[in-house]
């Protein structure tokens, strides 16, 4: 068989026996490098840069990869060593505490993995999972912690967020483990406080994985912090795309009902009532009121949405929404809860034109299941204020 290019030695051109890298990023046989080494030669026998640190690191990888073309043959596919050995690479420029290799550098590197992460088929993405890269990217974002993070460093951060985000499909959401670490989880805190808003909406996309059964650990420690869940409300006031992935990431972390005592309490209900009325896009709103439904399953929530001014006519107006109907009996149904547990709701509701709406939908083409609820809710408006206005019957 032909030996691939990238399993030769630049120094013999033999097959790796002993593959080991250097903090320039070129790979060399052990043995090779070794004699070059002892040869008193500090520089890169291929780039010829000076080395500023003579050590060697074993590239299992490459080695890996060499055991398997040996077994398959011919079937080997060339392509995917490449790949490898190509982003084998990129890993060692962002891994390496090496002088040579700047922030500039890393920058470049960063930026080279966020292009691939889009050009790569889903096939050849899973090198990047293979080489441990979502791991090594959560590392370089929340492996520092300090009490204020240097205003250069934030280009960093965003542009390493950005590629984990792009990474996250892929799986092996188990990487998200470290940041049960105190360590992590402090400097989460931090970059959701002095980060730019670019940070924060890449956080909360990354809080909004958490959802998944693999993170429910992860996600109940989020949950059960206070600190972070006051600045996730907090982008709940702020532009569309902010405010967007705030409810993305509090509808995530709902999905703990042990997490949703605290999110009421960090002010939720609130935030998504405004976020509610500010959507012009219904079918984006969807999401934001069936988690407000689901707050209101807790009587800290009833009470929040009840005593917030807007709360009832915000729900009211999403009664009759011909293009969304799920938005529709989302909004009868959380209704529903809180003029059960309310005669202020009641009564909200119905200055708010609540009965015209609910006729309208009766009217409509919408599920049985949503008229069945607008029926009841009917039926309860009437029962409860002939019971409040016995004086008025």
């Amino acid at each position: 068989m032909t030996i691939p290019h990238l399993f030769r030695c630049p120094i013999s051109l033999d097959l790796f026996e002993d593959p080991v890298t250097l903090c320039t990023g070129q790979t060399y046989d052990r043995s090779c490098i070794e004699k070059w080494l002892a040869a008193g030669n500090l520089t890169c026998p291929v780039t010829m840069q000076k080395l500023q640190d003579p050590s060697i690191v074993p590239n299992h990888t490459l080695r890996h990869l060499i055991d398997k073309w040996r077994q398959l043959g011919t079937e080997f596919d060339p392509g995917y060593s490449a790949d490898i050995a190509f982003l084998s690479a990129l890993k060692h420029n962002l891994e390496s505490d090496s002088d040579t290799i700047t922030i500039e550098n890393k920058l470049q590197t960063l930026e080279k993995i966020r292009a691939l992460s889009d050009e790569y088929c889903s096939s050849r993405k899973s090198c990047f999972l293979q080489l441990g890269f979502l791991s090594l990217l959560l590392e370089l974002v929340f492996g520092r912690v300090e009490s204020q993070l240097p205003k250069d460093h934030m280009g960093f951060i965003e542009l390493a967020l950005s590629c984990t985000i792009k990474l996250l499909p892929l799986g092996n959401l188990q990487a998200l483990d470290m940041l049960k670490e105190d360590s992590k989880l402090l400097s989460l805190q931090d970059l959701f406080e002095q980060g730019t808003i670019v940070i924060k909406i890449c956080l909360c996309h990354l809080i909004e994985a958490l959802e998944s059964p693999d993170t429910k650990e992860v996600c109940f420690i989020i949950g059960n912090t206070q600190r972070l869940l006051h600045q996730i409300v907090l982008l709940l006031y702020q532009n569309f795309e902010a405010s967007m992935a705030g409810v993305k990431a509090l509808t995530a972390l709902c999905s703990l009902q042990c997490n949703k005592e605290n999110l009421v309490r960090s002010g939720a209900v609130d935030g998504i009532i405004t976020y509610i009325s500010s959507c012009e896009r219904q079918s984006l709103a969807l999401m934001a009121m069936a988690t407000i439904e689901n707050l209101l399953g807790l009587e800290s929530g009833k009470e929040a949405l009840v005593n917030n001014p807007n709360g009832v006519e915000v729900l009211v107006k999403m009664v009759f929404r011909v293009s969304n109907q799920e938005c529709s009996d989302t909004a009868v149904g959380s209704l529903l809860i809180v003029c059960y547990y309310s005669c202020r709701a009641r009564e909200e509701a119905i200055g708010a034109g609540v009965l015209t709406q609910l006729l309208l939908l009766l009217q409509s083409q919408c599920s049985n299941r949503t008229k069945t609820k607008a029926r009841m809710l009917l039926k309860l408006l009437r029962s409860k204020w002939v019971e409040d206005h016995p004086n008025q019957v």
